[in-house]
């Protein structure tokens, strides 16, 4: 006897968790998401430049290459640029291929030459020098400026803000659903957050340069801008009749 009652107990109390777990399922709930910004000063920049030299073989496009990449590291330097401010990005050589046309249903490609890659991202902290560091690479050798980039080292309290005023938009308007909807919010059963750093519009955008150096007869100017962090805030409220 006293088994069965343990038995039937233990079924009643599993019926009961299954009905909470079925009423929880199907109770109505309401999503959302907001965002809010924040702007920042770039405090650095960082250039990626380089070289590209041909030869008749590998190895002699790769040698010409070294020795003009050397002149590029040796003016960032005298430029006070710090070696551990500098990185290689790209290392590549490559043949150079051309086709032709024996027929007028064949194509024939042959290699005519090797092409020499090698890019440097450069950590530019001194704005205010930021053209001159440019320039200083193109006549050292640099004929490749694929572009500059700039960054914030410290984001956290304007990140913070954007969080904080994000979470207050969507309060606001999950407060407004309500009310026009004619319920009550009865908590939050998920929350996620995104968040992204952009430049805003400059009136030089340097993020999307792409020059050739031997056209650059003096330092560039460059507008660094601010930057533009964005906080997003999902949520999922439950929702109960008013």
């Amino acid at each position: 006897m006293f088994r069965t009652l343990i038995a039937a107990s233990l079924l009643m109390s599993s019926s009961t968790i299954a009905l909470a777990q079925d009423a929880s399922a199907f109770q109505p709930t309401l999503s959302l998401s907001a965002s809010a910004n924040a702007e920042v000063t770039p405090d650095f920049a960082t250039v990626s430049s380089g070289v590209v030299t041909r030869g008749n073989t590998a190895r002699e496009a790769l040698t010409q290459n070294s020795e003009l990449m050397e002149g590029v590291f040796s003016a960032l330097r005298r430029a006070g640029i710090d070696r551990s401010d500098m990185q290689t990005s790209q290392l590549s050589v490559s043949p150079v291929y051309s086709e032709r046309r024996p027929n007028q249903t064949t194509y024939v490609r042959e290699i005519i030459g090797y092409e020499a890659r090698n890019t440097v991202s450069a950590k530019v902290t001194d704005l205010d020098h930021l053209g001159r560091v440019i320039d200083a690479m193109a006549e050292a050798g640099a004929n490749n400026i694929n572009g500059v980039s700039f960054g914030a080292e410290n984001t956290d309290e304007a990140m913070d803000q954007a969080r904080r005023e994000a979470v207050a938009r969507l309060m606001s308007l999950a407060n407004l659903y309500a009310d026009a909807g004619g319920f009550e919010l009865c908590g939050i059963r998920h929350m996620n957050e995104g968040h992204a750093i952009q430049p805003r519009p400059m009136r030089y955008e340097a993020d999307m340069m792409s020059v050739t150096a031997s056209r650059m007869a003096a330092a560039p100017p460059i507008a660094a801008g601010e930057l533009s962090l964005t906080a997003t805030v999902s949520a999922t409220f439950c929702i109960t009749e008013d």
